[in-house]
């Protein structure tokens, strides 16, 4: 079993969200296998073209593929522990969505929204040549998994929803659109991680180690001061002074449903989420014909899928489809 993952690097061109980026010619041209390395000190702005780092565990001729895409201010390195249990059965990728991680920051930030996000994991996807893959997305990596659902219907074979779904409560989006902007960077790693600490204290982590690991690929250290792993400007095309003066509505999300029913759902709640209500979670179990609807108790949003216990519901989950 890899220790490491491989490193990919998808060079893709920078429209605003147009098209999956599917007709192109020549793109696996455009892709770069390196050994994993650590986060750089400081992540390059892209012009025409970006860069999208994934994380590649698993042989390339696996029987499966599975697309593990993280949360807002993540990064593909949350889902390594998930992965390492999945390598026997799966080959499985793990992005850095743009401006997260080792992936480029955006030359204009107007480019973080979903339609472009969209569009790079669809050229990623034809890239490696799949034509089917079983999806884990936590938060917006799910958002990604049900537009992506109904962009391309029967490309997603199985689909891992955590902590995600068709209404997003106004309490929660609040919370979370105000993360990118505090606390970033600190004056020392130690303030940087008593940061991450209470910012991520609702993924239920109860182990050191999963701590440190989330610091390791989470933080990154530029002229002597500390920064999350990702972009402050990855809200930019969600916040406009109209924005700010604006009440937060709860997200109604249900337009994508109809596509998702076609396709076996796990969809995993943490029990004390301010995001995903439990009435929501049951209304989508109602509207769907093969759901498996699964909490996790002393998780708010998102469960982290580090523990033992997460990380053998969803293999189990997967296997069995």
């Amino acid at each position: 079993m890899l220790s490491e993952p491989k490193r990919l690097v998808f060079e893709i061109p920078s429209p605003l969200g147009g098209g999956l980026g599917w007709g192109q010619s020549g793109e696996e041209e455009n892709v770069n296998v390196e050994q994993a390395s650590p986060p750089p000190s400081l992540p390059p702005t892209g012009g025409g073209v970006h860069r999208v780092v994934c994380y590649q565990w698993g042989n390339d001729n696996a029987p499966r593929t599975v697309l593990c895409v993280h949360g807002l201010t993540r990064n593909g390195r949350d889902f390594d522990f998930l992965s390492r249990a999945l390598v026997e059965n799966y080959r499985v990728i793990c992005p850095d969505m743009p401006g997260r991680g080792e992936s480029d920051w955006l030359a204009n930030p107007l480019g973080y929204n979903y339609p472009a996000y969209v569009a790079d994991m669809g050229f990623i996807i034809k890239s490696l040549g799949l034509t089917q893959v079983d999806w884990v997305g936590t938060s917006m990596g799910g958002i990604i998994g049900m537009m992506m659902a109904n962009a391309v219907p029967g490309l997603i074979r199985a689909l891992v929803l955590n902590d995600i779904g068709c209404v997003l409560s106004a309490a929660g989006i609040k919370r979370i659109m105000s993360y990118p902007a505090s606390k970033n960077p600190c004056p020392s790693r130690a303030e940087a991680e008593a940061t991450m600490r209470e910012r991520c204290a609702t993924f239920g982590i109860r182990e050191e180690a999963h701590w440190q690991h989330m610091f390791t690929y989470g933080l990154q250290e530029k002229n002597g001061c500390w920064r999350a792993a990702y972009d402050p400007a990855i809200m930019a095309a969600y916040s406009t002074d109209r924005d700010k003066e604006a009440a937060v509505a709860d997200l109604d999300l249900w337009g994508l449903w109809e596509a998702v029913t076609k396709i076996p759902v796990l969809l995993i709640r943490g029990a004390e989420s301010d995001l995903l209500s439990r009435e929501t979670a049951l209304a989508m179990q109602s509207r769907h014909p093969n759901l498996t609807l699964r909490e996790i108790p002393g998780c708010g949003h998102a469960p982290a899928l580090m523990e033992d216990s997460q990380i053998m519901m969803v293999k189990d989950w997967l296997l069995k489809r």
